[in-house]
């Protein structure tokens, strides 16, 4: 452990992750990680200050958890999951004297009530209802291709279906056909339907100190729920001071005065920026991780540093690099499920295995040979990271492992 600086914050990490409790382990900041009771044997085994606590109890009892933060002198805590974002923000009412947090908060976990704050700030979005049942679903993907002046027999313009409280792609559906929507099982309503924008998905990683930006990263996806890579192309760092005006209109409609945001938008053919949904919390698909490989710095570190009430400006500006110039590369991950219904090992494909952009994987062999149907989205099997000179490149190599077996 690093000698930690007693005049610096103490941080509460809300969430198991070990990525990020070895990163803040390395780090000058005190910490204490708040994560449900298994893992206790192993933060005693490993010497890691830990508060056992049951996220999946309802909400009532985050003063509780609150008031034993307070106890023990913790200054900030930090939510590195979408399921901790609202106790998140229901402990730092408390602990930073500031009510008005728990509501920010329950802001960032519903996309309904989200993307209503972001319209009545005067953020672009694109339609979107609230769904109940099917009948609701099917009523939307009507009025949508009714609304496009679509004729008898012409395919229908596809909506998506999101669950109001899950992260990323979990919950995420496309919906193209009445049948679509028999497919939709009971208890992923109520739900958040939205029209269909075509056009060019980002994401943004923005730490932010005193309301204002200290590091903006842009995440290209490639493909949606597959593979993204940082920084972006040159193409769409181009539109870069855009964004920026865009995440500084985001800081003030939500009144975001300190932490982490991972906003996601689309850039249409004609130029014009729809916000998406702006999640609370440190992004999927090891967003941190990848950023760390481009440009050196810790992502869960500049997290404690965004949160934590006694950091400096010398501190922030010691920490973070400059965007884009500093990078020392590309780094991008390539999400991979199985393209078979049958599988017995795991083979990395020759052409990937031999790229010079090529890393390393976190994939393991089938525990089962059956692959079960994809639902939604799916949730892929592991990742697979690659680093190098050209984003071009980068993204073509990343397009290819789509049409490519891991699993054979």
């Amino acid at each position: 452990m690093t000698d930690k600086n007693p005049d610096k914050g103490f941080v509460a990490l809300l969430g198991w992750s070990l990525n990020a409790i070895e990163a803040v382990d390395r780090f000058d900041r005190r910490y204490v990680v708040v994560a449900p009771p298994w893992a206790e044997d192993y933060c005693r085994q490993n010497d890691i200050p830990f508060v056992p606590w049951d996220f999946d109890r309802l909400n009532e009892r985050s003063h509780e958890l609150a008031l034993t933060l307070e106890d023990m002198g913790v200054d900030v805590a930090i939510p590195i999951f979408e399921e901790t974002v609202e106790w998140a923000g229901a402990v730092n009412a408390v602990l930073l004297k500031n009510p008005r947090l728990l509501g920010q908060a329950m802001l960032f976990r519903d996309k309904s009530l989200m993307k209503r704050r972001a319209q009545l700030g005067g953020i672009r979005v694109g339609v979107f209802e609230e769904a109940h049942d099917r009948g609701d679903v099917i009523r939307f993907l009507k009025r949508v291709n009714q609304t496009l002046l679509k004729l008898d027999g012409d395919p229908n313009d596809p909506i998506h279906f999101k669950a109001f409280d899950k992260s990323g792609t979990a919950g995420h559906r496309v919906i193209r056909t009445p049948e679509d929507v028999d497919n939709i099982p009971d208890e992923e309503f109520p739900a958040l339907l939205e029209s269909h924008l075509d056009g060019w998905e980002f994401a943004v990683e923005a730490w932010i100190k005193n309301g204002k930006i200290e590091f903006l990263n842009i995440s290209e996806y490639v493909t949606l729920g597959y593979s993204v890579f940082v920084p972006a192309t040159p193409e769409l760092e181009a539109h870069r001071e855009r964004i920026t005006e865009e995440i500084e209109k985001l800081i003030e409609v939500f009144d975001i005065d300190f932490g982490f945001i991972h906003p996601e938008y689309f850039l249409t053919s004609d130029n014009k920026l729809y916000f998406g949904e702006v999640a609370y919390r440190p992004p999927g698909f090891n967003a941190l991780e990848l950023i760390e490989r481009a440009y050196g710095f810790n992502g869960y570190q500049g997290l404690v540093l965004a949160f934590d009430p006694k950091t400096t400006q010398e501190e922030l500006d010691a920490f973070f690099p400059k965007e884009v110039v500093d990078a020392k590369g590309h780094a991008g991950c390539f999400g991979v499920y199985p393209r078979r219904r049958v599988v017995s090992r795991l083979q990395v494909p020759e052409e990937t295995a031999n790229h010079p952009y090529f890393e390393f994987h976190e994939l393991s062999d089938p525990r089962e040979q059956k692959v079960a149907k994809r639902s939604a989205f799916g949730t892929h099997w592991g990742l697979a990271y690659f680093f190098g000179d050209n984003a071009h490149d980068l993204r073509d190599l990343l397009k290819r492992q789509e049409e490519l077996d891991y699993y054979v």
